[in-house]
């Protein structure tokens, strides 16, 4: 299977790389004001979730084909190792990625994500909403798609077939897992929420109080792509972090 769609930053150095990972409905276009900015003196690669962006949606999509595409994407680095930065839903798979294979991780950013459910209730409660949104993306299209920078900048080649597909596939959610990872997290993370996100408010108080020594910036006047609302304050935080890694 090929390489999902990718875009690499910055040039190889001794510098650990930065993987980006968009939210859902998004593109790696999302991250077109912050790539450059961060691949200042160290690699970026940003790429484009299955059903995403320029990526097909492969038969048998799966949180696991997501991980094995992330891993894929380190070794096109050439990287042991590697920051995983991700939004959203890109940042539930890089926790997953992290709790999976910790080996490969030297640090985290995550930006207006979520870290699962621990209560079954809510995450039936969260699943039956996502089938609802497959269903809407196979009745209206695009249009579907809630609005935002992030969707606003994302052209995807799989249409709203490709979205659905990934919808019932890896915004899903299984079980558990990541939620209850979030205590072994042994590498610096970087939580970053928008002040105005109000859904991803507690959840990221929630991953900030269990990651250990996690930092958590709250970017005023920012939503839930607080690194396209406020790319400045997004890029200065992470570089100073990055200075860290």
């Amino acid at each position: 299977m090929p390489a999902p769609a990718h875009t690499i930053h910055g040039a190889p150095s001794a510098r650990v790389p930065v993987l980006l990972t968009h939210g859902f409905g998004a593109s790696r276009a999302m991250w077109a004001s912050n790539a450059d900015a961060l691949a200042a003196g160290r690699e970026v690669l940003t790429w484009d979730l299955p059903g995403h962006g320029a990526s097909g949606a492969p038969a048998g999509l799966s949180h696991e084909q997501c991980l094995a595409d992330m891993l894929e994407l380190l070794d096109t680095l050439g990287a042991a190792r590697a920051v995983l930065g991700g939004m959203s839903l890109g940042g539930f798979l890089s926790l997953l990625l992290c709790a999976r294979h910790p080996e490969r991780v030297a640090g985290l950013v995550l930006v207006d994500t979520g870290p699962g459910f621990r209560d079954d209730a809510a995450r039936a409660e969260w699943n039956a909403w996502v089938a609802e949104l497959a269903e809407d993306l196979e009745a209206r299209g695009l249009d579907a798609l809630r609005s935002g920078p992030e969707s606003a900048a994302a052209e995807h080649a799989a249409g709203a077939a490709g979205l659905a597909a990934a919808a019932r596939a890896i915004l899903t959610q299984r079980d558990g897992e990541v939620f209850a990872s979030l205590g072994r997290v042994a590498v610096p993370t970087l939580i970053v929420v928008g002040a105005e996100d109000e859904r991803f408010l507690a959840a990221a108080e929630a991953m900030a109080s269990r990651i250990p020594d996690a930092r958590k910036l709250v970017i005023e006047d920012a939503g839930h792509a607080a690194n396209m609302d406020q790319p400045e304050a997004f890029n200065r935080a992470v570089c100073e972090f990055l200075e860290d890694v």
